[in-house]
Parts: structure tokens; C-alpha cells; sequence
């Protein structure tokens, strides 16, 4: 029996589709851009770049100052854990050894002559300054939780507003009381965000010794109090250490954090770059 002519359409149609996918020796060959550090002399390093083809980790350098880079072809990274980790291993080398700025995850050159006349050079004066930033500082994440059902038992126990209107819910269908449940989150989430904020003020007030720079992130789940990222002088990292596990201490059985670090600076630097191809 010969196929249906659709099904000959549609085997025809994916094989001109497959011939038109670009095969890894016909795309250009690019630089893959990991950071930007202060280092007036080329360097090499040990971890291989992004793409599992075995590039070496390489310095563009420009005065005082390098990109830091590996050979790639030129095309869009996928974000798939095997890449960010391979992204990541290269920062986090660097890192042992020099102050950094991160540029983001897939960043590609069209070459080494892009990085240089596109970004060093005409870039200097601003990275440079980016870079003094940063000397002598590195990046710590971290992230407070209530346990669960904490809150909400504060609230319930705090707010008389709440508690009635809990308890006049008792007993009653979700048709006949549909108005009031409503009215009961509305009170609930206004409740939630004052003892987050004054939870969030509790745990920073602790750490802003510390601090030279911070940021506070997007809340991204009910029970999370605080997702916050703090630039640290390298000094003052034991002194923050500790901070942070007398509060870990103090309120184990309300909160449990999540302490991350050092890191690449992605919160403190933003490095934009539109390349002309």
C-alpha cells in the first residue's frame, strides 16, 4: 500500500525544514562573553567553556582591563542546566582570583574584534568604574520563609477584625457566605504584608551593619518574608556569617533562611549590549 499523499507532503516538508537547521560546522564562530575583569595581561583558565567542545577560557585584554571568554559558534543558548553550569563553573573560577562584573547567560561576540571594538574600548571609563565598585566585594544572597501556618496563626491571634470574620464563617456554605470569604482575604492579605514588612525591617536592621549595598527582590511565594541580595566588603563576611546564624537561632521555630554565597553580582551590575554583527 503506498502512503497517503499527505504523509508524503509531511515527510517532505520536515526534510526541507531539516536541511535548512544549520549543522555546527556551518555556523560562524564567535567569542562567548562570561565577565568583565581587571587584568592587563592575557590569562587562560582551567574549566572549559559553555558547549561542551572543549574551549579554552580566555581573556580578551584591552589596557587594563579583559573580557573573559571562550570560542563558541554564534547561536542562542538554550537556558538548560548543562549550560548554566557551565556559565556558572566559569564564573565562579574567576571569582577565586579576580573582582568581576557577570554578563548575562548566552551573551555571544561575532568575534574577538567585536568584544574589543564594541565593548572595551568604548565602554572603558564606565566598566572601569563598575569594576571599583565591586573591589574587594562580593555578593550574598538570601531568602526568609515563615514555617508554615506561622503567620496565619499570628493573625488570627493578633487581628479581632480576622477572628470574626472567621468565626462568623462557621457552619455556613461557600454560596451563602461568598461575599464574606472575600472580605476575610482581603484582611488576611492586608494583615500578611504589615507583619511581612515588619519581619523584612526585623532581619535587615540585623544585617545593614554589614551592608554596602543591597536589593530586595520580588516576594514569590506567601510564605516568603524576604528575598534580598547584599553587597559585602570580603572583611565583613564573618561578621555577616554570624549575623545571620543568630538569627537562624533566635527565631528557628518562625522562620527558617536560605543563606547563598559569594555569588556573581547579577544584582548589582547590568551590563546591556546591542552587538553590530
Amino acid at each position: 500500500m503506498n502512503p497517503p499523499e499527505a504523509y508524503i507532503a509531511g515527510r517532505t516538508a520536515a526534510k526541507s525544514v531539516e536541511d535548512r537547521k544549520a549543522r555546527p560546522q556551518d555556523l560562524a564562530e564567535g567569542k562567548y562573553v562570561y565577565a568583565i575583569i581587571a587584568c592587563d595581561e592575557p590569562r587562560e583558565f582551567k574549566n572549559r567553556g559553555i558547549g561542551e567542545r572543549g574551549d579554552k577560557v580566555h581573556t580578551i585584554n584591552h589596557r587594563q582591563m579583559a573580557a573573559v571568554v571562550s570560542d563558541s559558534p554564534t547561536i542562542d543558548y538554550e537556558r538548560s542546566r548543562r549550560n548554566m553550569m557551565a556559565h556558572t563553573v566559569v564564573l565562579e573560577e574567576v571569582m577565586k582570583e579576580f573582582d568581576l562584573l557577570p554578563l548575562r547567560f548566552g551573551t555571544v561576540a561575532s568575534s574577538a574584534e567585536s568584544v574589543e571594538r564594541q565593548l572595551l574600548v568604548p565602554r572603558y571609563g564606565e566598566l572601569s568604574a563598575m569594576l571599583e565598585k565591586m573591589r574587594g566585594r562580593s555578593e550574598f544572597g538570601l531568602k526568609a520563609f515563615w514555617h508554615e501556618g506561622v503567620a496565619f496563626g499570628e493573625i488570627v491571634r493578633e487581628n479581632a477584625r480576622v477572628r470574626k470574620l472567621r468565626d462568623a464563617l462557621q457552619g455556613r456554605s461557600l454560596e451563602e457566605s461568598y461575599y464574606q470569604r472575600i472580605q476575610l482575604g482581603e484582611e488576611v492579605e492586608k494583615a500578611l504584608t504589615a507583619i511581612r514588612a515588619r519581619d523584612e525591617e526585623l532581619i535587615l536592621s540585623r544585617l545593614r551593619p554589614f551592608m554596602r549595598d543591597i536589593r530586595t527582590n520580588k516576594i514569590i511565594s506567601d510564605r516568603m518574608v524576604l528575598n534580598a541580595a547584599f553587597l559585602v566588603e570580603r572583611g565583613d563576611v564573618p561578621a555577616l556569617d554570624e549575623a545571620i546564624r543568630q538569627l537562624d537561632q533566635e527565631f528557628s521555630e518562625r522562620l527558617m533562611f536560605k543563606y547563598v554565597g559569594p555569588v556573581p553580582p547579577y544584582n548589582f551590575v547590568n551590563i546591556a549590549i546591542n552587538w553590530e554583527r
